[in-house]
Protein backbone atom coordinates (compact mmCIF):
# COMPACT_ATOMS: atom_id res chain seq x y z
CA UNK A 1 0.00 0.00 0.00
CA UNK A 2 1.25 3.47 -0.87
CA UNK A 3 -0.37 6.40 0.92
CA UNK A 4 0.34 10.13 0.64
CA UNK A 5 -1.22 13.57 0.76
CA UNK A 6 -1.41 15.82 -2.29
CA UNK A 7 1.47 17.84 -3.73
CA UNK A 8 5.07 16.82 -3.24
CA UNK A 9 4.16 13.92 -0.98
CA UNK A 10 2.14 12.31 -3.80
CA UNK A 11 4.80 13.03 -6.44
CA UNK A 12 7.51 11.43 -4.30
CA UNK A 13 5.31 8.41 -3.57
CA UNK A 14 4.72 7.87 -7.29
CA UNK A 15 8.46 8.07 -7.93
CA UNK A 16 9.33 5.35 -5.44
CA UNK A 17 6.45 3.03 -6.27
CA UNK A 18 7.82 2.63 -9.78
CA UNK A 19 10.17 0.15 -8.11
CA UNK A 20 7.15 -1.96 -7.15
CA UNK A 21 5.56 -2.30 -10.59
CA UNK A 22 5.62 -6.10 -10.40
CA UNK A 23 3.91 -6.06 -7.00
CA UNK A 24 0.23 -5.82 -6.19
CA UNK A 25 0.29 -2.20 -5.00
CA UNK A 26 -2.75 -0.10 -4.25
CA UNK A 27 -2.82 3.60 -3.53
CA UNK A 28 -4.47 5.92 -1.03
CA UNK A 29 -4.54 9.69 -1.25
CA UNK A 30 -6.54 12.74 -0.31
CA UNK A 31 -7.49 13.71 -3.86
CA UNK A 32 -9.94 11.34 -5.58
CA UNK A 33 -8.77 12.58 -9.00
CA UNK A 34 -5.38 10.95 -8.40
CA UNK A 35 -6.90 7.58 -9.29
CA UNK A 36 -6.26 8.50 -12.94
CA UNK A 37 -2.53 8.76 -12.17
CA UNK A 38 -2.31 5.08 -11.19
CA UNK A 39 -4.17 3.31 -14.01
CA UNK A 40 -4.82 -0.36 -13.45
CA UNK A 41 -4.24 -0.06 -9.69
CA UNK A 42 -6.76 0.04 -6.89
CA UNK A 43 -7.17 3.51 -5.46
CA UNK A 44 -8.85 4.73 -2.30
CA UNK A 45 -9.71 8.29 -1.36
CA UNK A 46 -9.04 9.26 2.25
CA UNK A 47 -9.88 12.46 4.11
CA UNK A 48 -7.22 15.17 4.27
CA UNK A 49 -6.11 15.91 7.79
CA UNK A 50 -3.58 17.88 9.77
CA UNK A 51 -2.54 18.36 13.35
CA UNK A 52 -4.72 21.47 13.44
CA UNK A 53 -7.96 19.47 13.15
CA UNK A 54 -8.09 16.51 15.54
CA UNK A 55 -11.57 15.42 14.41
CA UNK A 56 -10.38 15.08 10.81
CA UNK A 57 -7.31 13.16 12.02
CA UNK A 58 -9.65 10.67 13.70
CA UNK A 59 -11.76 10.45 10.54
CA UNK A 60 -8.64 9.82 8.47
CA UNK A 61 -7.44 7.18 10.93
CA UNK A 62 -10.85 5.47 10.69
CA UNK A 63 -10.73 5.51 6.87
CA UNK A 64 -7.22 4.06 6.93
CA UNK A 65 -8.34 1.38 9.38
CA UNK A 66 -11.12 0.26 7.04
CA UNK A 67 -8.82 0.23 4.00
CA UNK A 68 -6.06 -1.75 5.73
CA UNK A 69 -8.62 -4.17 7.22
CA UNK A 70 -10.10 -4.79 3.78
CA UNK A 71 -6.91 -5.00 1.72
CA UNK A 72 -4.53 -6.56 4.28
CA UNK A 73 -1.30 -5.15 2.77
CA UNK A 74 2.08 -6.70 3.54
CA UNK A 75 3.76 -3.29 3.68
CA UNK A 76 2.60 0.31 4.00
CA UNK A 77 4.86 2.95 2.46
CA UNK A 78 4.28 6.68 2.83
CA UNK A 79 5.97 9.96 2.06
CA UNK A 80 3.58 11.84 4.36
CA UNK A 81 2.02 13.85 5.67
CA UNK A 82 -0.72 13.37 8.33
CA UNK A 83 -2.84 10.90 6.30
CA UNK A 84 0.28 8.83 5.68
CA UNK A 85 1.07 8.89 9.38
CA UNK A 86 -2.46 7.69 10.16
CA UNK A 87 -1.97 4.86 7.66
CA UNK A 88 1.30 3.87 9.32
CA UNK A 89 -0.27 3.94 12.76
CA UNK A 90 -3.04 1.64 11.60
CA UNK A 91 -0.50 -0.66 9.99
CA UNK A 92 1.61 -0.75 13.14
CA UNK A 93 -1.44 -1.61 15.24
CA UNK A 94 -2.35 -4.41 12.83
CA UNK A 95 1.17 -5.85 12.56
CA UNK A 96 1.86 -4.61 9.01
CA UNK A 97 5.42 -3.63 8.09
CA UNK A 98 5.71 0.16 7.73
CA UNK A 99 8.05 2.55 5.93
CA UNK A 100 8.11 6.34 6.31
CA UNK A 101 10.09 8.43 3.79
CA UNK A 102 10.37 12.01 4.98
CA UNK A 103 9.81 14.63 2.31
CA UNK A 104 12.80 16.07 0.49
CA UNK A 105 11.40 19.50 1.44
CA UNK A 106 12.46 18.89 5.05
CA UNK A 107 16.00 20.16 4.66
CA UNK A 108 16.79 21.38 8.17
CA UNK A 109 14.93 18.88 10.33
CA UNK A 110 12.71 15.84 10.12
CA UNK A 111 9.01 16.71 9.88
CA UNK A 112 6.79 16.40 12.94
CA UNK A 113 5.05 13.41 11.32
CA UNK A 114 8.44 11.88 10.54
CA UNK A 115 9.56 12.29 14.14
CA UNK A 116 6.37 10.60 15.32
CA UNK A 117 6.78 7.83 12.73
CA UNK A 118 10.34 7.19 13.94
CA UNK A 119 8.90 5.95 17.22
CA UNK A 120 7.03 3.02 15.71
CA UNK A 121 7.65 2.57 11.95
CA UNK A 122 9.80 -0.36 10.88
CA UNK A 123 11.90 1.92 8.68
CA UNK A 124 12.21 5.70 8.53
CA UNK A 125 14.21 7.42 5.82
CA UNK A 126 15.38 10.98 5.28
CA UNK A 127 16.39 12.33 1.90
CA UNK A 128 19.19 14.41 3.42
CA UNK A 129 22.35 12.70 4.77
CA UNK A 130 22.76 15.40 7.45
CA UNK A 131 19.44 14.38 9.03
CA UNK A 132 20.24 10.68 9.38
CA UNK A 133 20.52 9.26 12.89
CA UNK A 134 20.45 5.93 14.66
CA UNK A 135 16.67 5.70 14.00
CA UNK A 136 16.46 7.52 10.68
CA UNK A 137 18.33 6.24 7.63
CA UNK A 138 19.61 7.99 4.55
CA UNK A 139 19.65 5.96 1.32
CA UNK A 140 19.52 8.72 -1.30
CA UNK A 141 16.74 10.99 -2.44
CA UNK A 142 13.64 10.46 -4.52
CA UNK A 143 13.78 13.67 -6.55
CA UNK A 144 17.06 14.29 -8.29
Amino acid sequence: MGIASVGGHWVQLLRITLAFNDEDVFFVSTNPDFASMVPGKKFYHIAEASRWNKIRLLKTFWHAFHIVSKEKPDVIVTTGAAPGLMGLMVGWLMGVRTVWIDSIANVEKISLSGRIASRFADRVYTQWPELASSKIMYAGNVLV
